[in-house]
């Protein structure tokens, strides 16, 4: 990237030096891997017994189908990311092929929802580090961990250092997130040869020495399309976070190739190991005692692993979990901060937030926003004593961020066409109708079974319902956007050619 005017486009901003491309092929994929690869694969196929009454079964048919629109979203963003390689990708994508409008208000409300996600990630670490003490029979550091204060320290403390690890360069970056995720996937990998080397038969019979119960037989279970969707969009949930390859824009080496690869080979390698993961898990665990064990405890892989394996390879899924909690932070906080990035590069966010540090590289200033917003994820879950709201704001916010890059690969053609025409993914213009209008279709139906899903929810108060806090978020995001261009017209902004054109990267 040149060094010149980095923070705002044609609005005059100062001199400040730019980001760098440091980041290749390998670099962008772990970003990808890391944001998507949560602990969230340890809880959610199981848990989805609870939360979807009547699944039985058929898990690993719902998770099949929620590829389908993942595939499909992954495909609109290696398109536009091939066209338009910038920093903040998300929000260019939109802003160039849709309005300005639509790109900043949905890419506001997906920083906010990922920012409240590392708040979240980092506050439910330190429950598998304590699950760790307590498996080795540390038991007087697993209930330290219990206590508020610590609890909430090292929360911050975890939080914190990888800001600072983003903020010190893509090269420390790399070097902390590329060896973490081959150990994320070598530990991980123990339930997948656990779960095949185990069978029904084996869990019954450890049931029965360690409680002298026997695995509940399996009900009728016919398939039925509500659980099915219902299921298909919670899975869905699992696929977030490719998108942060596309916010690196801006410092990946040869763009338009890397970007559209990277993204292709994150989300198929996700989503290879997640049906691998839950086969395994249901391979060695019969469906019928997850169901009904799940209406009574939160359960987890390792725990229900727990059953059939000795203290120490429990303990090393519960370490893979915490691994893959811990790579979230840094590549999560990369996603967000750029971001933030590229409004202020357009000039509808506050130029300082375009500030790039001289001897890093980074964008400093928008790197601890994101992290002050995750701080408060952090003090909320642990007030709340719940964190389950800030996720269903995120894949809200999500759905509409996917549903929006479906839409703008369908106009980027009449809207930009000499962007367009850098495509090196879907470069025909049918492969981009089909392509598009089959992302719009099955994230609209995603998005209307989440919602109803929410909405109909029993809950105390209607602030505790995601859809009417994103919407609130969506209020705030447009007010800042009206005020900030009417600003820039004040002072004489061509915000028409402004929000055509790509900043300069």
């Amino acid at each position: 990237m040149t060094n010149g005017k980095s923070d705002g486009g044609g609005t005059g901003a100062q001199q400040s030096p730019g980001l760098s491309r440091q980041l290749g092929l390998l670099g962008l994929t772990a970003t990808g891997i890391c944001a998507m690869l949560g602990a969230a694969i340890n809880i959610i196929p199981i848990m989805l017994q609870r939360n979807v009454p009547g699944i039985g079964p058929h898990v690993l048919s719902s998770y099949l189908f929620a590829a389908i629109p993942a595939l499909v979203a992954a495909l609109a963003y290696a398109s536009l990311s091939s066209a338009m390689p910038r920093a903040g990708g998300s929000y260019i994508y939109v802003s160039r092929s849709l309005s300005p409008y639509w790109g900043f208000v949905a890419s506001f409300s997906q920083w906010f929802g990922l920012s409240i996600a590392i708040g979240v990630v980092s506050y439910v670490l330190i429950p598998f580090v304590r699950d760790i003490f307590d498996a080795v029979g540390w038991e007087a550091m697993a209930a330290a961990l219990d206590t508020g204060p610590i609890r909430v320290g090292l929360a911050l403390a975890f939080l914190w250092t990888f800001v600072m690890v983003n903020v010190r360069g893509l090269g420390v970056y790399q070097v902390t997130l590329v060896p973490m995720m081959f150990l994320m996937f070598a530990l991980g990998s123990v339930v997948i040869v656990a779960g095949f080397l185990f069978d029904h038969g084996d869990f019954g019979a450890a049931l029965m020495a360690t409680e002298g119960r026997a695995v509940p037989p399996e009900p009728a279970a016919p398939f039925r399309i509500g659980p099915f969707l219902a299921a298909a969009a919670l899975l869905f949930s699992s696929f977030i976070g490719f998108d942060s390859i596309a916010q690196a824009g801006g410092e990946a080496r040869n763009p338009a190739r890397n970007l559209p690869l990277a993204t292709c080979l994150a989300v198929v390698t996700v989503g290879a190991f997640y049906l691998l993961f839950t086969a395994a898990i249901y391979h060695a665990i019969p469906w019928s005692f997850v169901a009904q064990e799940a209406q009574l405890r939160d359960l987890t892989a390792p725990g229900l692993l727990g059953y059939l394996l000795p203290t120490g390879w429990t303990v090393a899924i519960v370490a893979g979990a915490a691994v893959a909690l811990i790579n979230d932070l840094p590549a999560m906080l990369l996603a967000v901060s750029r971001l933030m990035f590229a409004w202020a590069r357009d000039g509808i966010f506050p130029r300082m937030t375009a500030s790039v540090n001289a001897r890093w590289r980074t964008p400093h200033a928008a790197l601890l926003a994101s992290g002050l917003m995750a701080t408060v994820g952090i003090l909320g879950s642990h007030l709340a004593g719940d964190f389950f709201l800030g996720i269903d704001i995120l894949v809200t916010a999500m759905l509409v961020n996917f549903l929006l890059m479906c839409l703008s690969l369908l106009n980027l053609a009449r809207r930009n066409p000499e962007h367009a025409a850098r495509m090196q993914v879907l470069r025909g213009r049918a492969g981009q109708l089909v392509s598009g209008t089959a992302g719009v279709v099955l994230l609209t139906v995603f998005l209307a079974v989440h919602i109803n899903k929410d909405l109909s929810a029993d809950v105390g108060a209607w602030y505790f319902h995601s859809t009417w806090v994103w919407i609130g978020v969506m209020a705030v995001a447009s007010a800042i956007f009206f005020v900030r261009v009417a600003r820039m017209r004040r002072e004489g902004a061509d915000t028409g050619a402004l929000f055509r054109e790509l900043p300069r990267g």
